[in-house]
C-alpha cells in the first residue's frame, strides 16, 4: 500500500463543523507540517489523528520527529473558495526521502489531521535543503461555490 492522492481528512472537518469535539482556531493554533514515506495508506474518511499515520513519518539527518511548525498559516475566501496557505517549509542540511507532507493541528490533543499533500513520487535530499513549496494559491482550496 502507498500514498496515492492528496486530500482532506474529513473527520477533522466534521468535528469542527458540528462543534462536538474540535475547536480549531486558524488564527492562534500551531499547525505542523510532517513528512511521511510511501508506506502509509491514508484513509480520508476515517483517519483523524496523527497516530493514524505516524508510523510512516520519515527519519534522517536534518529532520526532527513531528516536523516543523508552519509559519504564516492563513485562511482566506476568494471567488467562492476557502484557501489555506502558509510559508514554504524547509529542512536544511537534510538527508531524507518523503512521499507526502501531512498538516496537523499541533495545538489540539492528538494532533488532528488537516490534510495530506502527495508529492506524486518519492522526493529526496542528500545533505541539502528539502523544501515543500506551496502553490501560489495556497496548499489547499475548498470550492464552496454552489
Amino acid at each position: 500500500m502507498a500514498v496515492t492522492a492528496s486530500g482532506v481528512f474529513l473527520p477533522t472537518f466534521r468535528d469542527v463543523l458540528d462543534a462536538s469535539q474540535l475547536a480549531v482556531n486558524v488564527d492562534s493554533d500551531t499547525f505542523d507540517i510532517r513528512l511521511v514515506d510511501n508506506t502509509i495508506t491514508p484513509d480520508f474518511d476515517t483517519h483523524d489523528l496523527w497516530a493514524d499515520l505516524s508510523s510512516g513519518e520519515v527519519s534522517g539527518t536534518g529532520y526532527t520527529a513531528d516536523g516543523n511548525a508552519l509559519s504564516g498559516f492563513s485562511m482566506a475566501i476568494s471567488s467562492g473558495s476557502l484557501n489555506f496557505d502558509a510559508t514554504d517549509a524547509a529542512w536544511t542540511s537534510s538527508t531524507i526521502t518523503a512521499r507526502a507532507a501531512v498538516i496537523v493541528d499541533d495545538t489540539l490533543a492528538g494532533d488532528p489531521l488537516f490534510c495530506l499533500l502527495d508529492f506524486g513520487s518519492d522526493i529526496s535530499s542528500s545533505n541539502g535543503t528539502f523544501t515543500v513549496q506551496f502553490a501560489a494559491g495556497g496548499f489547499l482550496q475548498i470550492d464552496l461555490t454552489p
